[in-house]
């Protein structure tokens, strides 16, 4: 691979959500400060939403990472499960010994008690949900009653959806009104700008061990950004392969051709027109320089 051509330690635009790689987005900051918000006052349900690409999975690894002590936390990554699916994996996130139950109530009973439990050692648990969007109706509706637990004081349980913006449109179903109205805290992460495109590059070059002069210049990183739309996996997928086609070449030094080579092998990734407006302006210039010394060799006339 390039790492030795680059002086890396490591590949710098790997797709796998790697927390050693994180860069504080805006909007992942004010995701992470919502979520934190949301569970230091007691809400039930908190919601994230983005796009795919945005950086979901990062983000709940993160705050799987950082979230305080005070609290407890399950991560259940595989959202195509039923209700019953759904307890255990929760239940065997808690450390819950679940081999000898024999059927849904006594697991049931046995999550309760272990809420309880862990409520009486002055936690709260926290359950993260990626991919939420496509959890089935009665797995959601399990969810809600789960929801329901809780002290006089507090609820024992504070439940994190994270998915697509489909999320939202399912939830707008009159069918998920209960649940849509214990949803007291949301946000929605959003692609990232040409400056923290630029911030983000550098960032995980300079994790990667990079400790050269910038391979990346601004025109290249802005071009990069607009076929990306700032979407950080499409980035980080163009990125690679622009590494990947001037290693080929013994080159360090990144070109526009790179990008659109790039771009041509990278599906959701597109050559818009503003890419190429230097290019084309420069062929302009030339045929107009052409055009007017063909006029002088003329003498003037035509």
């Amino acid at each position: 691979m390039y790492l030795y051509h680059y002086g890396l330690r490591e590949l710098p635009f790997t797709i796998t959500p790697n927390t050693q790689f994180y860069f504080d987005l805006n909007s992942h900051h004010e995701a992470f400060e919502v979520v934190l918000t949301a569970l230091k006052t007691g809400e039930g349900f908190i919601k994230i939403t983005g796009e795919v690409g945005t950086g979901k999975t990062l983000l709940c690894r993160r705050l799987l990472n950082d979230i305080p002590d005070f609290f407890k936390t399950a991560y259940v990554p595989d959202s195509y499960l039923d209700p019953a699916e759904l307890r255990l994996a929760i239940a065997q996130e808690l450390d819950l010994e679940t081999e000898e139950m024999t059927n849904q109530q006594q697991l049931a009973r046995a999550l309760q008690q272990r809420l309880l439990d862990i409520n009486k050692n002055g936690q709260a648990v926290v359950i993260l949900i990626d991919e939420a969007q496509a959890l089935p109706e009665k797995s959601l509706e399990a969810l809600r009653l789960l929801s329901n637990l809780e002290t006089e004081r507090r609820k024992l349980v504070h439940i994190v959806l994270l998915g697509q913006p489909e999320l939202d449109e399912r939830l707008s179903q009159k069918a998920f009104r209960q649940l849509r109205q214990r949803i007291s805290f949301s946000h929605k992460l959003t692609a990232m700008n040409a400056d923290e495109t630029a911030d983000y590059i550098a960032h995980r070059m300079d994790v990667a061990g990079y400790q050269g002069t910038p391979i990346f210049d601004w025109k290249l990183v802005r071009r990069l950004h607009r076929c990306s739309r700032g979407v950080p996996r499409l980035i980080n997928m163009l990125c690679h392969k622009m590494l990947l086609l001037a290693y080929g070449e013994g080159r360090h030094q990144l070109s526009t051709r790179d990008l659109k080579l790039a771009v041509n092998d990278t599906e959701d990734t597109e050559l818009t027109r503003s890419v190429w407006l230097p290019v084309t302006v420069s062929v302009c210039v030339l045929f107009l320089v052409a055009a007017a010394l063909s006029y002088w060799q003329m003498g003037g006339s035509l």
